[in-house]
């Protein structure tokens, strides 16, 4: 996968946990939780998915990684390279 097709891959999943979040207005360099006001069990479905959807295992202690779009991006990019 591209950068743009990880970033539409994880605004994908964002917009299908949280319907009415709206991931066009995204800040990519601000968290997440606070411009979606995602709690943990968001959080945690998010993960959830990137594990069912794309196989990909991210270990609780990354989970700061993927605070971010762009960090997300820059922590999905090579798990998601050969997809």
């Amino acid at each position: 996968m591209t950068r743009g097709e990880v970033k539409k891959a994880v605004t994908d999943i964002i917009e299908e946990i949280l319907p009415e979040g709206d991931c066009s207005g995204i800040d990519p360099e601000k968290k997440l939780r606070d411009q979606l006001e995602l709690d943990s069990m968001d959080f945690l479905d998010i993960v959830m998915e990137l594990r069912k959807k794309y196989k990909i295992e991210v270990p609780e202690a990354d989970y700061g990684k993927l605070a971010s779009l762009n960090s997300c991006i820059e922590y999905l990019e090579p798990k998601m390279k050969n997809l």
